[in-house]
């Protein structure tokens, strides 16, 4: 528990040490007036204390903060982490730009000018991209179709259809009508099957359970399935798992289902997520078991939460795996850094005999905020190799 608060600590001391070089570098050259730059030195308060508060949101809730309250905390904290993040970036772009400009051979006057320009034009980018980000973030996800060549493809699946959704997160700033639009542009793909790959929620089925609703009218020719995230496990899975049940989708635990498809089989598997094993040792992770004993000479695919289990599936024999959890790195410049992670940040790709497709998402976490990485729901085709 020590260790905890000192991390909380820790944390608070970077976080309150980057806006105030935010302000350092910005507020005396946007403006001398010392009033406005008290006003900014306020807005940079007000953003420090509201993005650990959305931190605690859920906490706050679970003791005893009315949901309603806690929700609009989360709606302002997360909404001022989006607008930190891009201010953050683009204040050390300016930085770094400052420092390999020939300064010195700039009058005292062009100085102050191209300093006062460089920072209100950091201001107007990053209410550009907070704005930018929300809109992409809120709107309901376009579809994005992928053919996938599978070797000796029965021609009875050829044109096979699943329709991918992942990474909703259902929880303070996603709820029902958001969800509801999803469902409603999925069944208007009429999909021979529909893979949730994950990351459903954020948040108690408590308190979620009316928000979750919609997916008992997910239609597809032959059912829904789901697979677990990390996100399922921190919010209490084995009531989550249950839920889901209950709503009519099946749940795949490392084992699968044999699908007859005009009289061809497919072999459609699904396994907890990667990390499941941290929070319940019965739920490892393990793709060659949900294969196990499944009939020779069938396609076999793969929901997997995280594109990490892509090596045990190649292993397995799996020739496709439908994969999230990355968000595409859902804004600028977090995609650079999920590859530190992950193997693969989003897209079609190829890991011997196996193919692996990462949604960048259906919905978001955090921030509601997505550039450069496009919310999707993911329309998969299976063709013959």
């Amino acid at each position: 528990m020590r260790r905890t608060y000192f991390g909380v600590i820790v944390f608070l001391g970077i976080l309150a040490a980057l806006h105030a070089w935010i302000g350092w570098q910005l507020l005396p050259a946007l403006t001398a007036d010392a009033g406005w730059i008290a006003a900014g030195a306020a807005v940079l308060a007000l953003s420090l204390l509201l993005m650990p508060a959305a931190l605690f949101a859920p906490i706050l809730k679970r003791r005893g903060m009315a949901e309603a309250a806690a929700d609009r905390l989360a709606w302002a904290g997360m909404l001022a982490m989006g607008a930190f993040s891009s201010a953050l970036l683009l204040t050390l772009l300016r930085a770094v730009g400052l420092a390999l400009a020939p300064l010195p051979d700039l009058s005292a006057i062009h100085l102050h000018e191209l300093r006062e320009t460089s920072a209100w034009l950091v201001l107007a980018l990053t209410v550009a991209a907070t704005a930018i980000g929300f809109l992409n973030a809120r709107r309901t996800a376009a579809v994005v179709k992928v053919s996938v060549p599978i070797a000796n493809l029965p021609s009875q699946l050829e044109g096979f259809t699943i329709v991918q959704i992942s990474d909703i997160h259902v929880g303070p700033t996603i709820k029902r009508p958001y969800l509801q639009a999803i469902v409603d542009k999925v069944n208007a793909l009429d999909p021979d099957v529909v893979a949730i790959t994950g990351d459903l929620v954020d948040g108690s089925v408590r308190q979620l359970a009316p928000h979750t609703a919609p997916l008992s009218q997910l239609r597809a020719r032959h059912g829904a399935y789901f697979v677990t995230g990390n996100h399922e496990y921190y919010s209490n899975a084995h009531e989550w798992i249950a839920e889901i049940r209950r709503l009519g989708l099946t749940v795949l635990m490392n084992e699968h289902v044999v699908l007859r498809h005009e009289g061809a089989g497919l072999v459609l598997a699904g396994v907890t997520d990667f990390t499941a094993h941290q929070f319940d040792p019965a739920h490892r992770s393990d793709p060659h078991a949900a294969i196990e004993n499944a009939p020779a000479g069938s396609p076999r695919i793969l929901l997997a939460h995280q594109p990490r289990s892509a090596a045990a599936a190649a292993e397995a024999g799996f020739d496709l795996q439908l994969s999230g959890h990355t968000h595409g790195g859902q804004f600028f410049p977090w995609n650079f850094f999920v590859p530190l992670q992950q193997p693969y940040v989003a897209g079609l790709k190829r890991l011997r005999k196996l193919w692996v497709y990462v949604s960048r998402g259906t919905g978001y976490w955090g921030p509601p905020k997505r550039l450069l990485a496009p919310s999707e729901i993911t329309l998969v085709t299976l063709t013959a190799a």
